[in-house]
């Protein structure tokens, strides 16, 4: 019984993307975080910089926010599916390269854990 339900944790950790994100943020950490957004991105308000508002950004198809010009590999990720959510959001603030191969965004992304979570959480409390 005991090897079941250690095969079972085992198996349901290996399907979280990122398994570290398993925990809730801190948003008010995630807004310092968030300052290394901001030289391209708003969230408070709808309005594009040089990268797309982010205000409302959880649950959006990626590539769609209004008069924000997306690579074409971005518009195409979002035909593809991608709506950004905790997951797909963790993987693109990791690695935007990696995730969407060819987008526009310079930025090397975040390495740790937790201010992933911290970001995310820290755009969650910003919806349309």
């Amino acid at each position: 019984m005991r090897i079941a339900l250690a095969a079972l944790s085992f198996s349901a950790l290996s399907l979280c993307p990122v398994a570290g994100l398993a925990q809730e943020g801190d948003a008010e950490a995630g807004a310092t975080v968030f300052k290394k957004c901001a030289t391209c991105h708003v969230i408070d308000k709808d309005q594009n910089k040089v990268g797309p508002s982010l205000q409302g950004v959880i649950g959006r198809t990626a590539g769609t926010h209004a008069d924000f010009k997306y690579s074409q590999a971005m518009i195409d990720a979002g035909k593809g599916g991608l709506v950004w959510d905790d997951a797909t959001l963790a993987e693109y603030l990791r690695n935007p390269r990696a995730k969407v191969k060819g987008t526009k965004m310079v930025f090397p992304g975040l390495k740790k854990d937790e201010e992933i979570a911290n970001v995310i959480a820290y755009l969650k409390q910003h919806p349309k």
